[in-house]
Formats: structure tokens, sequence, C-alpha cells
């Protein structure tokens, strides 16, 4: 499974607890600088996360906007390991738009 991380500068932990949800390959953009808006989410993704706290405002709406057309799940989420497992486990227990977590 592979998924977009947006926000933080650095990672920390992070990469662990997706590997620990069976996210083996992710992409990571730091969502910090304006040019950032101009950027298409990849096609080969099954899983976008947003960390929130760590992110530049105009960027998180437009990411949300295009989550829905390409219809992949979503989970906002700070940047804290204890924080991202309980909304990926929320995102799990959904199963709305999930397909394969």
């Amino acid at each position: 499974m592979t998924a977009l991380v947006v926000g933080a500068d650095k990672l920390g932990n992070i990469p662990d607890i997706l590997n620990e949800e069976g996210i083996t390959d992710f992409i990571h953009w730091k969502g910090r600088k304006k040019g950032m808006r101009n950027m298409t989410i990849p096609k080969n993704i099954d899983m976008v996360i947003v960390l929130y706290d760590y992110i530049e405002h105009n960027l998180a709406k437009i990411i949300k906007k295009e989550i829905k057309n390409i219809e992949v799940p979503c989970v906002f989420a700070k940047r804290s390991v204890s924080d991202l497992k309980i909304q990926l486990e929320k995102c799990r227990e959904c199963r709305k738009c999930v397909k394969n977590m």
C-alpha cells in the first residue's frame, strides 16, 4: 500500500507507524511552501495522510478538494504517533472509501 503524507518537515517515528499499518511505501510532501499548491496528487497512491498542524492552510483546502475527485481514503491527523494511530484506526473502521486497508 502506498500513501501520500503531506505536512511536517521531518516525520520522526511516523514511518514506523505506517509500516505497522501496512503502508509499505510513502511519498512525503513537506507542505509548508506556497509552491506546493501546484503539485498534483499522484495516481498510484492508496491513501492520503495530512498532518494538519504542519501544513500551509490553503494547501490543506486544495488536498481536501482533490481527494473527493480521486476517491482514496484521506486521514487528517496531528503530527504525533498516537493521534495518527487513532485516525488510521477510525479510517479502517469506517470502511466507506477504504478498498484495500
